[in-house]
């Protein structure tokens, strides 16, 4: 059962996709920072001062506690809330990465189009020929030209 597992393991994809997690992880840390370190502040400031991060909904009050100026404040006084704002910094990480993925395979697929390292495709056997007379394509196999009735010589 060891061998079986080992070498399902060193196969290639296998490795390939643990690569692919760990490194997706990073990269979602990576855009996490970005959402909320570089990109929410200004937006928040164009809002009017607005941290996304503290913005939530209070639907139940923690015992005797007031109005909570931060998400951070509500928690820890155990109010129960709705944090939109949170939501907000996660789809705007969700299209970064969407976005970066969907370059990512637009790229491979150029790669792919372009045939980068492949041999190049076999020309297609012919099916038409050229008439003599009026220069109309023809089937191969035509004894006669259909356009201007010909008569032509096999091929």
């Amino acid at each position: 059962m060891f061998s079986e597992f080992k070498k399902f393991a060193m196969r290639g994809n296998v490795v390939d996709m643990a690569v692919g997690i760990i490194i997706g992880g990073a990269f979602g840390t990576i855009v996490s920072s970005l959402v909320d370190d570089v990109l929410m502040p200004p937006i928040g400031l164009l809002l009017g001062g607005v941290d996304f991060t503290d913005l939530f909904l209070v639907l139940r009050d923690a015992a005797g506690a007031g109005p909570y100026a931060t998400l951070a404040e509500a928690q820890a006084a155990g109010a129960v809330s709705i944090n939109y704002g949170l939501f907000i910094n996660s789809v705007i990480s969700f299209l970064i990465v969407a976005f970066a993925v969907f370059m990512l395979v637009r790229a491979v697929n150029r790669l792919h189009a372009h045939g980068e390292g492949e041999a190049p495709a076999e020309p297609a056997e012919p099916t038409t020929r050229e008439c003599p007379e009026c220069c109309s394509e023809i089937a191969l196999k035509a004894r006669r030209c259909p356009h201007c009735t010909s008569e032509v010589a096999p091929a």
